[in-house]
């Protein structure tokens, strides 16, 4: 990777985890940027559907089963316009689900940059089996 796009990649990041305060989840704030040409085509944060009241957990503290996942939410926004997500990067704070990493594929977002390793590595080992490019940017203070 050269200088330059590590550059780029610290700052969308840095950009998502901004995002991820909009989440109005107690347990998880994820954001999520997609990225093309660079350009932010879309952007999510985990959250309830519109319509629906922004409590993700229940009385229990476990999250509710419709919550959207931040990179859900940006992928869908992405389908609602006239935007494409082919060839693009998504930025995510935390490594996609297994769920989230078959829409990942689907929308044909070709890199996936993320800050956090999720508990479940089945996200991250199918998008290397779909050939999508991974980065993990753990520190985001290098040069």
């Amino acid at each position: 990777m050269s200088k330059k796009q590590k550059k780029y990649d610290m700052a969308y990041m840095k950009m998502a985890l901004e995002w991820a305060k909009l989440s109005f989840c107690e347990r998880k704030q994820v954001g999520a940027l997609i990225v093309k040409k660079r350009m932010i085509i879309s952007d999510g944060f985990n959250g309830s559907p519109t319509g629906f009241d922004n409590k993700c957990e229940d009385d229990d503290g476990n999250t509710k089963w419709h919550v959207l996942h931040a990179e859900a939410n940006a992928i869908l926004k992405v389908a609602s316009s006239a935007q494409s997500s082919k060839g693009a990067t998504l930025y995510i704070t935390l490594s996609p689900c297994k769920e989230c990493s078959k829409l990942i594929h689907q929308s044909q977002i070709t890199r996936v940059v993320y800050h956090k390793a999720y508990k479940d590595s089945a996200g991250l080992d199918f998008l290397k089996k779909a050939g999508v490019e991974l980065t993990y940017l753990k520190n985001l203070n290098e040069e």
